[in-house]
C-alpha cells in the first residue's frame, strides 16, 4: 500500500518540508504550539484531501459544501478520503441535544412509536421539533422566557425620567409615547408611588383603544401593557427584533422551566405513551449507562433490530467515557473534548475502511483514565484498515504512535521544520523540545506550602455531588482532580462561587470583543504603537489603525478578499491593493526603526520584546512569554485563539493582584509539555504574591507539583460526586481508591 507523500509544503510557517506518512498506521505530530503541526496536518493534508473530495461532486452540491482553498504545497500523493474530527464545539441551538447529535434520539423515537402504549403516532410525533409533538407553550424548547420586572424598571424614576430601562422605551424613545400619551398616567410620578391599578395597567393590560389619550395619540393606535408588548415584539421566535436586541434582552429577561411540560419539551399526548412506565422524556433524562440497562431489560423478539441498534450506540458512548451524559443535554453546553468524542462515536458505528482520520488533540479535557478509552478507540479505527493522523501534546497518546513526526524547533517564524521522525522509544534522544521533555526525570512536590486558612463548603448537593463537605486551603496551590464528569467543575466553578462570590474565575470562554480585536488591542498597547509611529513620522496616529483612517479601502482593513467562482471553490486571497496588510499602501511608507506598521503586526511576542522599548512593552510581553504564548503575533485576531490560549491570556490580567482566590479550569489545555514548566513558574508567582490558586486539572505535570490535592470520583456522573482524597501529593501516592493516584505512580516511574 502506497504511503501518503507530501512534497514541499509551505503553508503558513512550513519551510518547504517533504515527508512520507505510512497507511493503516497511527502517526502522531508533536511540537510546541505554533511549530507548524496544524499547518501541516489540517491546513495542508486535511484541506487538500477534503478539497479533492469536494471536486468529485457536481456543481450544485459543490456550491453547498464547505470550501477549502488550495494549500501551499507542490503536491500530495495517495490521499485517502478524510474524516476531520476537530475540537470545535458541537454548538447548535437549544433544539440540538446529545440525542439528536448522535442520532440515538431517532432510534428511541422509532422504538416508542412501535413499543409504546398507548399508540400516539409514528416516530415523527416524538420529536420536540415537530409541531404535532412539541409542547404548545414552549414550542419544544422546554423553557419559557419572562420579563424580569426588577431589572426592567427603575422604580425611583418617573416615565419622563426614563424609568423603563429598555431601548425605545426610555426617555426620548418612540415606544415610550405609547404610555406617556395614553392619558392613563401622571408622567412625572415615580413608579414606586403607583397604585396597584396603575401598575397593572402599565404592565399587563390587553390591547385596547384608550378612552382619553392626548391629542398626539394616533387614531388607529392601540394601548397594550409593557409585558405583552415586549413579549410580542422581542420574545416570539419569529420576531425580527429579538436578534438585534439580544444583549439588552439578556438583562431584562429571565429563563425558567416551562410550567406546562416541566422542561420535557413534548405535549401531554406524546408524554402519555410509555414503555415499562417511562415516557420518552424520562428516557432522555437518564444517564447513558442507566438508559442502556433499561433498554437491555426490554423484551426483544419483535423489536430486536431497533433494540440492538440502540444498545450499540449507547455502548459506544460508554466506551468513550461519556456514560454520565444524558440524551436531553443541549450540545452547546458540551466542552470541546466532549464534542470531539461524540464525533468519534459516530465513526465507530460505520464499516468503512481505507479512510484518513485526522484528530485534533483528542486528549483535551480528559483524565489519564479517560485517555485509555480514547487510545482503545483510535486503535480500533486503525485496525479496521484506516490511516490515523493525530496532533497531540499528551504523552499517553504520543506513546501509541507507529510513527512520530516532531515539528519545531520553536514557534511561528522559528518553527515549520521536521525535527524528528521515528519511534517513541528513540524520541527522548531527539534534539528538540519534545525530546528534551521525554528525557527528563519526573519528580513531585515534596515541600508543599502550608495553608493560611480555608474556604469551607458544607453539604453540597448540586448535580451529581453527594453531600460534599470540603475545606479548600487558602494561600497555596490546590489542584482538583478526577475523571471527566466526576463533579470537579460543579464543585469549584459553581458551588464555590455561590458560597464565596468574591472568587475570580479565569476560564476558556470566548472574549466579548469584535472580530477586529487582536492581541495588541487586548493588551491595551495599540495606542502606544500608533503613537510611536506618529511621533517618528510626524503624522496623525489614526493613520496606523486598520479600523480608522489607515484602513485599506478595498478590503476595509481585513487584509483579504473573497472571490466567488460560482460553482468552483471560493478563493480567499490577500487583498490586491494592500497585499494582505489591511492598511492603505501609502501608510506602509512610514517606518519606526526600519519597520512599517504591517511588519510590526506580523511580529511574534518574542520578536516584539526585542524590538520595542522595554519600558513601554516589557511587562506585558514578558508575561505572555512566561505563559508559553511567545509564538502569537501582535496582529492575531482574538477570535482565532484556542480555549487554552484565551485562558492564559486572561491570566495576564491577574498577576498584579494580591489576596485573590483564582480558579483556573484546565489551564494546560493545548500546551506542549515543556511549557507546563513556564505555567508552573507563573503559578508560583501568583501564590507568592498572597493569592490562592485552585486549579482543575488532568495534567500529571501540574498535579505532581500541587501543594494540596482534592480528588473527586470515583467515577463519572452518578458514580462520581464524592471526595476520594484530600492531602499532599506524597500521601496521594499511597491512596488506594484513587484513579489519579494510580496514574500518577505510573507517570513518576516514566511509564
Amino acid at each position: 500500500m502506497k504511503d501518503i507523500i507530501v512534497t514541499k509544503a509551505r503553508q503558513n510557517n512550513l519551510k518547504n518540508i517533504s515527508l512520507q506518512i505510512p497507511k493503516n498506521k497511527i502517526t502522531v505530530f508533536t511540537g510546541v504550539s505554533g511549530s507548524g503541526k496544524s499547518s501541516l496536518v489540517f491546513e495542508t493534508i486535511g484541506a487538500e484531501a477534503q478539497r479533492q473530495i469536494n471536486e468529485t461532486q457536481n456543481s450544485f452540491i459543490r456550491n453547498r459544501l464547505q470550501h477549502f482553498g488550495v494549500p501551499n504545497v507542490d503536491k500530495i500523493e495517495n490521499l485517502n478520503v478524510p474524516f476531520i474530527i476537530n475540537q470545535k464545539r458541537l454548538g447548535g441551538n437549544a433544539r440540538s441535544t446529545v440525542g439528536t447529535a448522535t442520532d440515538i434520539y431517532a432510534s428511541l423515537r422509532l422504538l416508542f412509536s412501535r413499543m409504546g402504549k398507548p399508540f400516539v403516532g409514528y416516530s415523527n410525533v416524538f420529536s420536540f421539533n415537530n409541531p404535532q409533538g412539541m409542547c404548545p407553550e414552549c414550542e419544544g424548547l422546554g423553557f419559557v422566557q419572562a420579563v424580569n420586572i426588577e431589572t426592567l424598571f427603575n422604580k425611583n424614576k418617573s416615565l419622563n425620567e426614563g424609568a423603563i430601562q429598555f431601548p425605545t422605551f426610555q426617555s426620548g424613545g418612540w415606544r415610550l409615547t405609547r404610555y406617556t400619551e395614553s392619558g392613563y398616567f401622571d408622567n412625572d410620578k415615580k413608579l414606586k408611588d403607583y397604585t396597584k391599578e396603575e401598575w397593572d395597567l402599565l404592565l399587563n393590560a390587553e390591547e385596547h383603544t384608550p378612552k382619553k389619550p392626548s391629542k398626539n395619540w394616533g387614531k388607529t393606535v392601540k394601548y397594550k401593557g409593557i409585558i405583552p408588548r415586549i413579549e410580542n415584539s422581542f420574545l416570539k421566535k419569529d420576531s425580527k427584533e429579538n436578534i438585534t436586541r439580544k444583549d439588552t434582552l439578556n438583562k431584562v429577561i429571565i429563563t425558567k422551566e416551562c410550567p406546562v411540560c416541566k422542561g420535557k419539551r413534548l405535549n401531554s399526548k406524546v408524554l402519555s405513551c410509555k414503555i415499562k412506565g417511562k415516557n420518552i422524556a424520562d428516557c432522555t433524562a437518564m444517564p447513558i449507562d442507566d438508559l442502556l440497562l433499561f433498554i437491555q431489560a426490554l423484551p426483544s423478539e419483535m423489536y430486536s433490530s431497533i433494540l440492538q441498534e440502540l444498545e450499540k450506540k449507547l455502548q459506544n458512548l460508554i466506551d468513550i467515557g461519556l456514560q454520565y451524559l444524558t440524551l436531553d443535554r443541549q450540545t452547546d453546553t458540551l466542552s470541546g473534548g466532549e464534542s470531539q468524542r461524540i464525533k468519534m462515536v459516530k465513526q465507530l458505528g460505520n464499516s468503512l475502511v481505507d479512510l484518513l482520520y485526522i484528530f485534533d488533540e483528542p486528549s483535551i479535557g480528559l483524565h489519564p483514565k479517560d485517555i485509555d478509552h480514547i487510545v482503545d478507540i483510535i486503535k480500533k479505527i486503525r485496525d479496521k484498515g484506516n490511516t490515523v493522523l493525530i496532533v497531540e501534546h499528551d504523552p499517553d497518546l504520543i506513546k501509541i504512535a507507529d510513527l512520530i513526526v516532531d515539528m519545531g524547533p520553536d514557534s511561528g517564524k522559528n518553527g515549520g521544520e521536521i525535527m524528528y521522525q521515528g519511534s517513541f522509544k528513540d524520541l527522548k534522544h531527539a534534539k528538540s523540545k519534545t525530546g528534551s521533555y521525554f528525557s527528563k526525570v519526573r519528580d513531585y512536590n515534596t515541600k508543599p506550602r502550608t495553608a493560611k486558612g480555608y474556604l469551607d463548603i458544607q453539604h453540597a448537593h448540586l448535580h451529581n455531588l453527594k453531600d460534599v463537605s470540603v475545606k479548600i486551603p487558602t494561600g497555596i496551590m490546590t489542584v482538583v482532580t478526577g475523571v471527566a464528569g466526576s463533579g470537579k467543575s460543579t464543585l469549584i466553578n459553581k458551588v464555590l462561587p455561590m458560597s464565596y462570590p468574591q472568587v475570580t474565575v479565569v476560564d476558556q470562554s470566548v472574549f466579548t470583543a469584535s472580530s477586529r480585536s487582536n492581541l495588541l488591542t487586548y493588551l491595551n498597547l495599540s495606542n502606544i504603537v500608533r503613537k510611536l509611529f506618529s511621533n517618528a513620522n510626524h503624522v496623525s496616529e489614526k493613520l496606523f489603525s486598520r479600523n480608522g483612517e489607515g484602513a485599506c479601502p478595498n478590503c476595509r482593513g481585513l487584509g483579504v478578499e473573497k472571490i466567488d467562482l460560482a460553482f468552483m471553490d471560493d478563493i480567499e486571497q490577500p487583498c490586491e491593493v494592500c497585499l494582505g496588510s489591511g492598511y492603505k499602501p501609502e501608510v506602509l511608507q512610514y517606518q519606526y526603526h526600519h519597520k512599517n506598521i504591517a511588519d510590526v503586526m506580523d511580529m511574534t511576542v518574542l520578536e516584539a520584546l526585542h524590538f520595542f522599548p522595554k519600558s513601554e512593552f516589557g511587562h506585558e510581553l514578558n508575561l505572555l512569554i512566561k505563559l508559553g504564548l511567545d509564538y502569537l503575533t501582535l496582529g492575531q485576531r482574538l477570535d482565532s485563539f484556542s480555549g487554552g490560549e484565551r485562558q492564559r491570556l486572561k491570566l495576564t490580567k491577574e498577576l498584579n493582584n494580591t489576596d485573590q482566590v483564582i480558579i483556573l479550569d484546565e489551564p494546560s489545555t493545548g500546551l506542549h509539555p515543556i511549557d507546563n514548566e513556564k505555567l508552573l513558574s507563573f503559578f508560583d508567582e501568583l501564590v507568592n504574591k498572597g493569592n490562592t490558586l485552585i486549579v482543575i486539572e488532568h495534567n500529571l505535570d501540574i498535579i505532581a507539583q500541587a501543594d494540596w490535592i482534592i480528588d473527586i470520583g470515583p467515577g463519572a456522573g452518578k458514580l462520581g460526586g464524592s471526595i476520594i482524597y484530600e492531602g499532599t501529593v506524597e500521601s496521594l501516592l499511597s491512596a488506594k481508591h484513587s484513579e489519579t493516584s494510580k496514574y500518577l505512580k505510573k507517570y513518576l516511574k516514566g511509564k
